[in-house]
């Protein structure tokens, strides 16, 4: 009996060809952030590149292109990807982002999430005090008291947290300012140095921060719930944070 066609014995299967596409992506990307290949620098030429992952050229071609979208490289015809300037980078994007966050030695990418949550996140809860519904008030306000329902069970309690952040992102009707906060918000979660320390009174001090949030949002002072929750959030990252030096933790 003949044998059947080559292509039809070896050709790899669609998931196949994803996985293997998701995962010289991921490396790729891992190369910009950590600076294997720096700002200014050009990737190896395409077939080298292919020798070294041990994949095709399409696959190479299709990881390039995703960078390109992501405002890691561009490819200049004739000189091959270049990175582009760190401020190019889509720090939204959830590849982009994650790595960071993956290879945050230092912490400062952390440190400058916290900032920038603290600022949008804080305007939110302003705008949410000065124009949000009685229904969005009630619930944020059932939020919080979910959180005081599950205290005691750690992963309940921290859910029921993220779900009090995003009804104030929701209330605020702020969809940019939203959507950025959300994205530095859930992504970073996922990180064992997001975690880092654990107070004895995290979870005290947590509930009265989202309280004081609340009352001014109740009481309709926007100054008062900004304040309350740019507090909350960069004092929370505070109490967390390793010290330098002490925070060489796995992903």
């Amino acid at each position: 009996m003949p044998s059947a066609p080559k292509s039809l014995v070896t050709a790899p299967k669609r998931g196949q060809i994803d996985r293997i596409g998701v995962r010289v992506l991921e490396e790729m990307v891992e190369m910009v952030v950590t600076g294997a290949v720096g700002i200014g620098d050009f990737f190896p030429p395409e077939q080298a590149l292919c020798d070294e992952f041990g994949v095709s050229r399409t696959v190479i071609r299709e990881s390039i292109k995703r960078m390109q979208e992501k405002g890691l490289v561009v490819v200049a015809q004739g000189r091959g990807t270049q990175v582009r300037h760190f401020n190019d980078w889509n720090v939204l994007d959830p590849d982009v982002l994650d790595a960071l966050v993956r290879h945050d030695e230092s912490l400062g990418v952390l440190d400058e999430v916290s900032v920038v949550r603290a600022a949008l996140e804080g305007v939110m809860a302003g705008e949410v005090a000065a124009t949000g519904s009685v229904d969005a008030h009630l619930e944020i306000g059932r939020h919080l008291d979910e959180m005081r329902r599950v205290q005691d069970d750690n992963p309940a309690f921290l859910e029921a947290d993220m779900q009090f952040h995003l009804a104030v992102m929701a209330a605020s009707k702020n969809r940019i300012a939203a959507t950025i906060a959300r994205s530095y918000f859930v992504r970073p979660r996922q990180s064992a140095r997001w975690d880092g320390n654990n107070p004895v009174d995290a979870v005290p001090r947590t509930i009265d921060e989202h309280q004081r949030v609340w009352d001014a949002i109740q009481a309709g002072d926007a100054a008062a719930a900004r304040v309350a929750m740019e507090e909350h959030i960069l004092g929370s990252w505070r109490r967390r944070r390793l010290p330098d030096g002490a925070h060489h933790l796995s992903p």
